[in-house]
């Protein structure tokens, strides 16, 4: 039996705006992190993201299957279930994607203090 998804798994994590390069939307790298042991039913996903509204999310896994990153298989028991699973190419951006998240993890703070000086109509100096 597959392990659940622990739903404050993202609790301690930066904002998703907070990764400066981005593959899909903003929840991507969440989504194929929640699918990286196992094939997810919908409402198991929503359990780590729970910050995403169900159509966010829906329109995230659509995306995410449009590019190949995700499948969807559809189980005709009744009533009818949904899993979602990383493709090959999805699988491929793990890798690149925990290391993003390893910088935003080193680098959010002076990110978040950059954006927030140029909305200000500050500048900042490379320290």
């Amino acid at each position: 039996m597959r392990q659940t998804l622990d739903p404050t798994m993202f609790d301690g994590c930066a904002e998703p705006t907070s990764i400066p390069v981005r593959v899909g939307d903003k929840w991507t790298a969440q989504i194929l992190v929640c699918l990286k042991d196992a094939p997810r039913r919908f409402n198991e996903l929503r359990r780590p993201l729970k910050r995403l509204t169900p159509k966010v999310l829906s329109e995230s896994l659509r995306s995410l299957e449009r590019n190949g990153f995700v499948s969807r298989t559809v189980y005709g028991e009744q009533p009818p279930h949904v899993e979602y699973a990383l493709t090959p190419l999805g699988r491929s951006l793990l890798e690149p994607l925990a290391v993003a998240c390893a910088w935003s993890r080193e680098h959010g703070e002076e990110l978040t203090r950059a954006r927030a000086a140029y909305e200000a109509g500050g500048r900042t100096a490379p320290e």
